[in-house]
This record gives structure tokens, sequence and C-alpha cells, in this order.
């Protein structure tokens, strides 16, 4: 299946997956990150359930500190 992820095309090749199974295959931090899909902001006690289908909008958006 294809997702757009950030702005890009993005190709799942092993059936259905979570925001949690993406985000561990690009090595990603679920607690430093915010994801939206199909412009709804995903709550992260959300993650584990909330399946990826054919087709969906993700943005990963990483937090950044400073001061």
């Amino acid at each position: 299946m294809t997702i757009t992820l950030n702005g890009e095309p993005y190709v799942i090749d092993d059936g259905p997956i979570t925001i949690v199974d993406l985000l561990a295959r690009l090595e990603i931090d679920p607690r430093r990150v915010a994801v939206e899909r199909n412009v709804v902001i995903v709550k992260r006690d959300s993650y584990a359930t909330t399946k990826i289908e054919e087709g969906d909008e993700i943005e990963v958006v990483n937090f950044v500190g400073g001061g």
C-alpha cells in the first residue's frame, strides 16, 4: 500500500500497520513526536491502535527544544 508521509510517497509492503509500527520502522521515538493522520492529530495513547490505510496522509512532527 502507498501512503503519503511528510508530503512524500511511502510504500508499505507488508499489510496494515499501526502508527507505532510505522514510527518503529522509521526509528522514531514516539514520545518525541506528534502524528497527524489525514489532517487530524492522533493522541499518543492511540498510536498502537490507529491503523494506517491505503492513501492515508501521515505527518510526523518532531518536537524541538530551545530557548
